[in-house]
């Protein structure tokens, strides 16, 4: 093997023309690939998960090989045991005039490989991730000297930086920069659901699949219900299927909840994003074109760009200003241990029991189910951060630690104390009820704080006032919350506590 470079491309970094790929030839380029075991089992994850990285990363080897790039693959069964391992016993191949690997994701990854380059005196040269709409430096530049982040004034500047749905005066179109208004609709089962394709796995997709079955018997996921792309066309004609049959209701049903679909309107293409397999940038202009091209509102439109755009990029900016110890905060000490139905959704809350039931079987649930469902109880009842941040990371397909930790952590639980959030995401049942569908489907009762079939929400969400409230005294948008149970009666007030603390033990088998 002549002299040459040695590219790592990691499992999320599936892109041909960006990051440390981009502007090789195949005669002087090799790459390697891995699916290390250390990173396919640091958490739990979910079964579908793994099989989509593993297939994704089987198929892109093969682009590349096709392409005449020398791919050195580790597959699973190979038995790298971690990504120095690989690297080891790929520099046993052969000599390299050098090695360069994308900006990794994740800060846990990026030290493992950079401790690995001093061990060995081997120099490692990391390349920008151009796959953002923003560079960490640039987003570090933004947020310097602010006293306050708010991802709506991080969005307009990514808005104007990048001309999106700007007029050609360079104002918002529409005369307004957020649409959010528009896009919280509750559900009410009036409008059609669009049947998402099926499809079809090929021989690769089905080894992996027979691998992770058997690899990883005890992990959360069905596999029968199988159904991501692992190609870039396939996940490009998933985003066509998106912007086509479901665009233009996703928009006003985005905060929706349904009994009667998993999906409803939502793109289902973040995991395509998060690996490389659809570029941000493109994404948004073909949504944009479809405004322009009046196939959906502008409030669908905004409504989408505005997660990608906006939240994703702002997510990933603040995960890297606030590491390395961002995963150790815990502002409001929420330390109670993570019930076992976390993994089996055995819980009688219905909204609950549906959001977990979906994000174990199928590694998905949308950002409401998310945040106002699982992130609301666990915030409530004072649930263990950093199990809670671990539950979130192991069981959603889209979830690595840049894009989960900011949205569990921060959003969710409140735990950096206001650097993601504004406030703490803190609602009762009655929110729920308004948002969809479960309630009627719920033996508990959202009208009812205490008693007999009292929605747990409730009393939980009082609690959480009562025992936080030095913190949330401070905050201006807390203060209608303070007021409305500083007037309830002494008495009520006692019972509301009383009746919560049953509700929390019981609920979390203590």
């Amino acid at each position: 093997m002549s002299d040459n470079k040695l590219i790592l491309v990691l499992g999320d970094q599936l892109t041909r023309d960006a990051g440390a790929l981009k502007g090789t030839t195949p005669a002087d380029t090799h790459v390697l690939m891995a699916e290390v075991a250390d990173e396919a089992s640091y958490v739990r994850h979910n079964r579908h998960k793994i099989a989509l990285v593993f297939s994704a990363m089987r198929h892109f080897r093969d682009e590349l090989r096709s392409l005449g790039y020398q791919v050195i693959y580790f597959s699973y069964e190979d038995r790298a045991a971690s990504l120095p391992d690989a690297l080891d016993r790929a520099l046993k191949q052969g000599t390299f005039d050098g090695i360069s690997c994308c900006e990794a994701g994740e800060y846990r990854v990026q030290q493992l490989l950079e401790d690995w380059s001093r061990q060995r005196e081997v120099p490692l040269h990391w390349v920008p991730d151009d796959r953002f709409f923003c560079s960490i430096e640039e987003f570090g530049a933004w947020a310097d000297g602010r006293k306050a982040m708010r991802m709506e004034h991080f969005y307009r500047v990514m808005r104007r930086r990048h001309g999106i749905l700007l007029d050609d005066d360079g104002q918002p179109e529409g005369g307004r920069w957020n649409y959010d208004r528009e896009n919280r609709a509750g559900w009410r089962g009036k409008d059609p659901v669009p049947l998402r394709p099926e499809l079809e796995s090929d021989e690769t997709t089905r080894e992996v699949l027979e691998l992770v079955s058997a690899r990883f018997p005890d992990n959360p996921g069905d596999l029968a219900q199988f159904n991501l792309a692992v190609t870039r066309e396939a996940a490009s004609e998933q985003l066509d299927f998106f912007i086509e049959h479901c665009l233009e209701r996703f928009g006003q049903y985005q905060d929706a909840l349904a009994e009667e679909s998993d999906w409803l309107y939502h793109s289902l293409v973040s995991m395509y994003l998060n690996i490389g397999l659809l570029s941000p940038v493109e994404t948004c202009r073909r949504v944009e074109d479809a405004w322009r091209e009046e196939r959906c509102s502008l409030a669908a439109a905004e409504g989408f760009i505005r997660q990608v755009l906006g939240w994703r990029e702002f997510v990933r900016g603040v995960y890297w200003l606030a590491m390395p110890d961002y995963g150790e905060r815990n502002a409001l000490q929420a330390e109670r241990d993570l019930p076992d139905w976390f993994w089996n959704a055995e819980v009688d809350l219905r909204c609950l029991q549906q959001a977990l039931a979906q994000s174990l079987d199928l590694g998905y649930a949308h950002h409401i189910q998310r945040l106002m469902v699982i992130g609301n109880f666990a915030l409530l009842a004072g649930l263990s951060v950093r199990e809670v941040c671990e539950w979130y990371l192991a069981v959603y397909v889209d979830a690595f630690e840049w894009v989960e930790l900011p949205n569990t952590l921060g959003m969710a639980l409140y735990a950096d104390d206001g650097l993601m959030a504004s406030k703490p995401y803190a609602a009762s049942g009655k929110y729920i009820q308004r948002q969809g569908n479960h309630c009627a489907q719920c033996r508990y009762r959202p009208d009812r704080v205490t008693g007999e079939n009292a929605c747990p929400y409730n009393s939980l969400y009082w609690a959480f006032i009562d025992r936080h409230r030095d913190t949330l005294e401070g905050n201006p948008r807390m203060t209608l919350a303070l007021r409305n149970w500083d007037k309830k009666p002494v008495a009520d007030r006692r019972s509301i506590l009383q009746w919560a603390e049953r509700e929390q033990d019981r609920l979390l088998g203590q």
